[in-house]
This record gives structure tokens, C-alpha cells and sequence, in this order.
């Protein structure tokens, strides 16, 4: 329960309401309780004096002519009577019920009470008003006679009186506690709460560039949990900048060479003299650096792309050997053109365990740049053609598909292999125009989908050991549909 409602949590206010609440809502508790406990203390002492009227009211019952008598001088009627704001009631019943002295109108006892000389107390109401009773069985000295019944009893103001004086000198003293309490309270919120209040001071008066850790040390030990986690998001936020950095730094790099390329030819192709030789030349070196340039930023956007796409974009049970299929079919012309032997192997369309869960549109992009390095990096010549094949393998026992491409080439050796998954990265000793972006999008598109992606010798030992990249993914779960093929296909 909340005594104030806002519209943002604020901590502050959540352990201020947590603390005064139950403190509020127990103090009419207490105040009740105070109050019943002063009920109970008020009146012992009057039922005290009430049994002890009753224990001198029997000793005056006596026998005389073998009847039962009262011996109630009046004096001592006027001073049972006498009282400053209560009214007192007696009765005196002999053995057989007549009236031995007292009110005639008084409420008997109870039915089940017993007939034992001890002095009982109970409630009771005479003339419209509480009283307060107390009652006795007297024994009477006749041979088979029943005791006799004297009763007392008073009205209760003095005991509300007293109840109230107690209730006034318990509750008065709260009604100064209570708001030096709820003042106490919230200073020690405001102390408690001060070292959050100067963290942020500290972080709001930092530059924007400004992304080392916090100090831990210098929070409270239930804070250090939360500074950790900044810290932590500090430090990748910062590495995502650098790398960010690094990003843009290499591709204007890359995207300057091809434009510097353009610039150059232009200015040749305007120059002078040039006959229509070099003017064919200078444009032809202007189509293959526009080339370049335009493929450099689709593996850009590709990049991009798989990065901040992959969570939002769809995903489908696909048919990961139909999709392979596909991507090799698209680039059979670009392999003939370098004379390369360009192949799928391994299960066919519909194979049950062939069928992962992704997106469609990343798979293909992923398999496309996979077969794209594989026919850019494997020299081929008409005597001596290269083979580029492609080869999807199902596990359904294990729950594995594994996508695999692998060429005749040179081999990347080992200790690049991890290198060359970094953006731009490319090695001295090939000669091949690229951007060095293609295998950073098969990793990012992997991490999207949770496969691991390596790469190993394609025929380990051989002159030209070649390079197999070896992608596992996790099959689709058994009976899922194959809505995503269809998609694949566009």
C-alpha cells in the first residue's frame, strides 16, 4: 500500500512509503490495544474494592429465630450508597429468594454459576446502565438450608475516568513522537540517499568523450553491484566506439582508393592529345574502379545489415540445401568467366534435418559471400580449372546441419585464420582486389542465427591445401513448416 502515488518511481519515495505506512497504519492499532489494556487496568482496583464491599456485606448476614437476617445499620447503608460519581447497588437474597435488604430490581447471576462461597465478578445493566457486579453465596447456619445471595454492584464512570486519564498520559507523548519519528525517518533517507545523489553529480559532471570506469570504492557496498554494471557498459560502449572508429577510418580508406582510381583516369581521359586508344583504356579503368567502389559499399551495407538486422527481421524454418542450391545457381556465370568448376554436393531439397530456423534473406547473403571468396581467392587457369564446391550435411540424430564450402586454392595459413574475420582485414600474399568485408559478414550473420563458423585445410597436405569453411547451425525442431523456403526464393 502507497500513501502517495507519482507518476515515476522514485527510490526515495518508495522507502519513505514502505517505512511510514505500517508506522501510520499501526498506530490506531496501538492506540486501540493502549486503550483496552487501560480498561483492564482501570478496573482492578475498583473490582478489588467491589469484592471486598461483598465479603462485608455477607459478614453482616446472620440466623436469628432460626431465620436469616441482615444486620445493616444505617450508617453503614448510607456509606455502602456514598460516592462521588458512581451509584452503588446492593441485594441481599435470603435462602429462600425473599429480599433481606437492597434493591429489589437486580439482575440475578448466571444459571450455571456454582454455589461456592468464592466471590464472582461479571457485567450487568440496572435502571438502562453498565455496571459492573460482583456476588457471592453466603452459607447459612440452619441444617438443610441453602446459602444465601449477596450482591453489589456500581456504574463505571470512575473506571472510564481512569481509563481515559491512562489513554491521555500513554497517547499525548505519541502525538510528539510520532512526527519527530516521521522526521528522523526522513532525514535518515536523505543521508541514506546522498551518496546516490552524488554519483550522479560526478557522472553529469563528466565530458561526453569522458568513458572510464567509475570509482566503486567510493559508493555504498548495495551501489558497487550497479557502478560494476555501468563500468562494464562503459567499457563496451567504448569499444563499440573504437571499433566504430576504426570501421569508418577503413573504409574511407578502402572507398579512397577506387575514387582516387576515378579521378585519375578522368583527368587522363581529358588530357590533350589522348587518341581514342587511351580514352577506351582511361574508361575502362574508370568501369572497373566504379565497379570496385560500388561492391565495397554493398559489403558495407551487407555488414550493417547483418549487424542491426538480426533481431528484427523475421525468421523461418528454412530449407538450408534448397537456399545453397540457389546462391550457387547465381553465381555460375561469375565462375565460368574464371574458368572455375563451381558445384553443389551433399542432401537434396526436402531432406528431413536440412531445415534451420533463420532468415531466409541473411542465409543466402551469408552463403553468397562464402562462395564469393572461394571463386575470388582460387586462381584458375583453362589447363588447370579450380573447383569451388558447396555442401550442406544433415545430422538429425545429432539435431546438426553443417554448411561447408570448400576450394582448390592456396589455403589460408593458421595463424590468419582468425585475422581474416576481422573487417578489411586482408592478406599481403594474394593479389586479388576485395574488400576485405566478406568473411565479417558471414561471422555476423552466423552469430545472428547462434552457429559457429571455422575454417580448416580442404586437403591437408596437398601443395594447395585450399580452405574449407565449415558453418554449423542447429536444425530446425522436427514437423516445422517450410514457409520460409518460398521467401528464400525472391
Amino acid at each position: 500500500m502507497k500513501l502517495f502515488q507519482r507518476e515515476q518511481r522514485s527510490l526515495f519515495g518508495e522507502i519513505l512509503d514502505w517505512m511510514l505506512t505500517p508506522l501510520l497504519l499501526l498506530w490506531p492499532v496501538s492506540l486501540a490495544l493502549t486503550w483496552l489494556v487501560a480498561q483492564e487496568i482501570a478496573g482492578r482496583p475498583f473490582d478489588r474494592a467491589l469484592e471486598y464491599n461483598v465479603q462485608a456485606l455477607a459478614q453482616l448476614v446472620a440466623v436469628q429465630n432460626q431465620r436469616t437476617v441482615l444486620y445493616l445499620p444505617q450508617p453503614a447503608r448510607e456509606l455502602l450508597r456514598a460516592d462521588d460519581s458512581d451509584l452503588v447497588y446492593y441485594q441481599v437474597l435470603g435462602p429462600r429468594g425473599e429480599l433481606l435488604g437492597g434493591e429489589r430490581d437486580f439482575p440475578p447471576p448466571p444459571d450455571d454459576a456454582t454455589l461456592s462461597g468464592e466471590v464472582r465478578l461479571r457485567d450487568a445493566e440496572i435502571h438502562g446502565q453498565d455496571v459492573r457486579v460482583a456476588w457471592t453465596w453466603v452459607p447459612v447456619d440452619l441444617p438443610g438450608t441453602p446459602p444465601a445471595l449477596v450482591q453489589v454492584a456500581e456504574t463505571r464512570e470512575k473506571r472510564s475516568v481512569l481509563a481515559t486519564e491512562i489513554i491521555k498520559g500513554v497517547m499525548l507523548p505519541q502525538f510528539i513522537i510520532l512526527p519527530l519519528a516521521v522526521l528522523l525517518v526522513w532525514l535518515a533517507l536523505v543521508r541514506g540517499i546522498k551518496p546516490l545523489s552524488q554519483l550522479e553529480e560526478r557522472i553529469r559532471a563528466r565530458k561526453p568523450d569522458d568513458l572510464s570506469p567509475l570509482d566503486e570504492r567510493a559508493v555504498p557496498l548495495e551501489v558497487a553491484p550497479l557502478v560494476s554494471s555501468v563500468n562494464d557498459l562503459l567499457t563496451r560502449l567504448k569499444d563499440s566506439i573504437a571499433t566504430q572508429k576504426r570501421f569508418l577510418a577503413d573504409a574511407a580508406h578502402q572507398l579512397k582508393t577506387p575514387l582516387a582510381g576515378l579521378r585519375m583516369q578522368a583527368d587522363l581521359a581529358q588530357r590533350e592529345g589522348a587518341n581514342a586508344d587511351e580514352l577506351k583504356q582511361s574508361l575502362k579503368q574508370i568501369g572497373r574502379s566504379s565497379v570496385r567502389a560500388t561492391h565495397t559499399v554493398n559489403q558495407l551495407l551487407a555488414l550493417a545489415r547483418a549487424e542491426s538486422s538480426g533481431k528484427t527481421l523475421p525468421r523461418h524454418p528454412c530449407d538450408l540445401a534448397q537456399i545453397t542450391q540457389e546462391a550457387v545457381q547465381d553465381l555460375v556465370p561469375r565462375a565460368l568467366d574464371k574458368r572455375i568448376d563451381l558445384g553443389y554436393d551433399g542432401a537434396l531439397p526436402g531432406t528431413p534435418g536440412a531445415m534451420v530456423t533463420g532468415n531466409p534473406t541473411l542465409l543466402k547473403e551469408l552463403i553468397r559471400n562464402l562462395l564469393d571468396n572461394a571463386i575470388s581467392y582460387t586462381p584458375s587457369s583453362a589447363a588447370q580449372p579450380a573447383v569451388v564446391t558447396a555442401r550442406v550435411l544433415a545430422d538429425p540424430i545429432g539435431g546438426v546441419v553443417l554448411l561447408q564450402v570448400e576450394d582448390s586454392g592456396p589455403g589460408i595459413p593458421p595463424a590468419e585464420r582468425e585475422l581474416v574475420f576481422q573487417p578489411f582485414y586482408r592478406s599481403l600474399e594474394t593479389n586479388v582486389d576485395g574488400s576485405g568485408l566478406g568473411l565479417p559478414i558471414v561471422l555476423e550473420i552466423a552469430r545472428q542465427h547462434d552457429a559457429q563458423v571455422h575454417l580448416e585445410d580442404a586437403h591437408p597436405g596437398a601443395a594447395s591445401p585450399g580452405v574449407r569453411a565449415v558453418v554449423r547451425f542447429a536444425s530446425a525442431p522436427a514437423g516445422a513448416d517450410r514457409s520460409g523456403v518460398a521467401q528464400a526464393a525472391l
